[in-house]
């Protein structure tokens, strides 16, 4: 028996978990909670790293005694140090508008086709790539020697040790999927130096130990080891996919909505970039193969708008709105940025000739309906250009509470829907430690463990697929 501190940190909070782990035994429990607040300031939106690893602290603090430490977070965002190690500045946070336009200046010199038969990653203004091309010539960036993504930066606070990640590395847009290793070659043809990273690190590796300073603002006895785990949320959360079949899929959903496969090896064709699906790095040598979709953010920001209601009670009169009598695109930019979510929401439906929603339950079935369309749109195009059938799909992080955007998803994909764990990226960051300290075998005994401990509910689908068929017809017509 063993206990486990996953440190998961999410785009609106944070939060230390302990995991015990031993034969037949899964438990998680919430040690510390506290919020992640992005600061708005002249430059433009940054992330509040500083409270974020006081959080963290604290969070140690609350925890106890534990045999490993691993963190997890959001992807491609990251802190640019000094020569001496000092922070330079917070993170810019990736929803700032500073990579506006950027993508193109990019392709001018190394066109999408090639740059996707290198990296294999999707289209996003805000993949890291074009960050760094968006803050080469500015005076913060002339100052760093080292760069390192959040996960990383944290572990290193903690430990004084260095070292990049390889699931968030391959988020850059600057790691070879197949030899899983930088792409010198897109690096040199666009000017980056990949020095700035420190070397890569797999799931599973040695990442330090807590220095002796935290073990004394903790109330921690040493020698405490941090052990890497899949580091970007998303691969931490497939990880803990409680798959016992070989076809599935997946969704992982929170903020953003993740969906697609579980590859051994890249899919790099030009239909995969036409159709802007991703391959980042997984676990055990396996590749992420999805798209991202907007997600629950939808939802969170209307919320935010109306004044945070009972989610609960809003979901059941969303339940009573019929069904698809108005979608909109998820995966749209026009939703990327935060506020007047509702106001956008109803302006795309007016837009393309829909009914506009103006209850808060008809524009949350609205975007539930359409979340679903995307799930369906994405999971039937990867199984596609992946040839790759799937006969369940595992929903798995926040969005497996909801149990009409589930049930919505088993009914738009025509496939059962197994909904959980809604815990899924920190589930994954405690396997990870286990399984590298033992505990645990491959993928296979990690999954089973979950499927053994896990509570599960299962979706069957309902109703006629045609009309999901003619809803997505109908928003690709007006879309066109």
């Amino acid at each position: 028996m063993r206990t486990y501190a996953a440190v998961d940190l999410g785009a609106s909070s944070g939060r230390v978990m302990t995991g015990r782990v031993g034969p037949g035994l899964l438990e998680l429990s919430e040690a510390h909670r506290f919020p992640n607040r992005p600061v708005r300031i002249p430059e433009g939106l940054r992330w509040d790293v500083l409270a974020l690893y006081a959080g963290v602290l604290d969070g140690l603090r609350a925890a106890g005694a534990v045999d490993s430490v691993g963190i997890d977070s959001w992807a491609v965002d990251y802190g640019l140090l000094d020569a001496d190690g000092a922070l330079l500045g917070n993170p810019v946070h990736y929803r700032d508008t500073r990579t506006e336009g950027v993508a193109e200046q990019v392709w001018a010199t190394l066109p999408p086709d090639e740059l996707y038969a290198a990296t294999g990653l999707q289209y996003a203004p805000f993949n890291t790539l074009y960050q760094l091309a968006a803050a080469r010539r500015t005076a913060q960036f002339a100052q760093a020697r080292r760069l390192l993504l959040i996960p990383d930066l944290l572990a290193y606070w903690l430990t004084g040790e260095q070292g990049t990640e390889l699931t968030n590395a391959s988020t850059t847009q600057l790691v070879d999927p197949r030899t899983r290793t930088w792409s010198s070659g897109v690096a040199a043809r666009l000017g980056i130096d990949l020095g700035l990273f420190a070397p890569l690190r797999r799931p599973g590796d040695p990442a330090g130990v807590l220095l002796p300073e935290v073990l004394e603002q903790t109330g921690l006895r040493g020698p405490v080891p941090v052990t890497t785990v899949a580091s970007h949320d998303t691969a931490s959360a497939v990880a803990a996919v409680p798959a016992v079949a070989e076809h599935f899929a997946y969704i992982c959903t929170g903020t953003w909505s993740l969906a697609g496969l579980e590859l051994d090896a890249p899919v790099l064709t030009e239909d995969s970039r036409a159709a802007n699906f991703t391959n980042e790095l997984g676990i055990d040598g396996t590749v992420r193969y999805l798209r991202n979709i907007m997600g629950l953010w939808l939802l969170q920001e209307c919320l935010r708008e109306w004044g945070e209601p009972d989610l609960g009670a809003l979901l059941r009169q969303a339940a009573e709105v019929p069904a698809l009598r108005s979608v909109v695109d998820a995966q749209d930019g026009a939703f990327l940025a935060p506020g007047r979510m509702p106001q956008r929401i109803a302006d795309a439906c007016r837009a393309t000739g829909q009914p506009v929603p103006d209850t808060p339950a008809e524009v949350t079935r609205c975007i539930l309906d359409s979340l679903a369309l995307a799930h369906r749109r994405a999971l039937a195009e990867a199984q596609r250009l992946a040839d790759r059938p799937v006969d369940v799909v595992h929903i798995v992080g926040g969005g497996a509470r909801n149990a009409l955007l589930c049930q919505l998803t088993a009914d738009a994909c025509g496939l059962p829907v197994v909904a959980g764990p809604a815990e899924a990226a920190a589930l994954g960051n405690v396997l990870v430690q286990a399984w590298a300290h033992h505990l645990v075998g491959d993928r296979t005994g990690m999954r089973r463990l979950l499927a053994g401990t896990q509570p599960l509910k299962r979706y069957a689908p309902r109703g006629d697929a045609a009309v999901w068929r003619t809803a997505e017809d109908r928003l690709g017509a007006r879309q066109g």
